[in-house]
């Protein structure tokens, strides 16, 4: 299989977690490339994903399978590891837990961009987007002692990309002073190999986007 990567996506960070998880990372090519919003597609991940889009799996058979959710499920499938759960109660919770984890890396990600604009970022959005981690978070801290003491599942494996995101693009936000159960939680996932392997790293590819973030991202005291 052919995995269109990145060690800075926290998209593609999930998709490494459960590769590491389920004991198939030594059967997966990964493939560098630099996607943004503000940058051109390379025409490698557009032949897969006419998205343009990562992460975007190339299975052995040949079929490009794109969107982390979609790549997790089939790995996890083509492994039985139990990482979406069959029990209907527990499925849903992880797959909410999964939704609010994606939609909030979505927003950070698209506020990072829309921060790097010349002529300013449109404070409305951005106020709205403030409000949107901020209700997140405090979802997350909500649910923090399940999502600690439940088995080990997709929902949590994208809570911690979400949080690592946070760590690595917004580290003024001093989230943990905040949410200290979820801290608590952050801490206890990062004891697996899985995800202490996968920290996002900067690998020095340009990306033409300054580290502008700082400042824009609060929690109330």
């Amino acid at each position: 299989m052919k995995l269109h990567w990145s060690p800075r996506s926290p998209f593609v960070r999930k998709v490494m977690i459960v590769l590491k998880e389920i004991g198939f990372e030594d059967r997966v090519e990964l493939t560098r490339n630099v996607v943004a919003l503000h940058m051109p597609t390379p025409e490698a991940v557009l032949i897969d994903n006419p998205l343009g889009k990562i992460p975007t799996l190339v299975t052995d058979a040949g079929k490009p399978l794109y969107d982390s959710r979609v790549v997790c499920e089939y790995l996890d499938g083509l492994a039985q590891g139990g990482l979406f759960p069959s029990d209907p109660d527990a499925r849903m919770d992880h797959l909410c837990w999964q939704s609010l984890g994606d939609g909030m890396t979505d927003i950070l990600l698209l506020w990072r961009t829309e921060l790097s604009r010349p002529t300013g970022a449109w404070a409305s959005v951005t106020d709205a987007w403030r409000v949107k981690i901020r209700a997140g978070m405090r979802a997350l801290e909500a649910d923090a002692e399940r999502l600690s003491e439940g088995p080990l599942g997709i929902g949590q494996i994208s809570v911690v990309c979400t949080l690592g995101q946070l760590d690595f693009r917004w580290s003024d936000c001093d989230w943990r002073t905040h949410f200290p159960s979820l801290a608590a939680f952050h801490d206890r996932m990062l004891l697996r190999r899985s995800v202490r392997d996968t920290v996002p790293a900067d690998d020095n590819v340009a990306d033409n986007v300054a580290d502008i973030t700082a400042g824009h991202l609060w929690f109330d005291a």
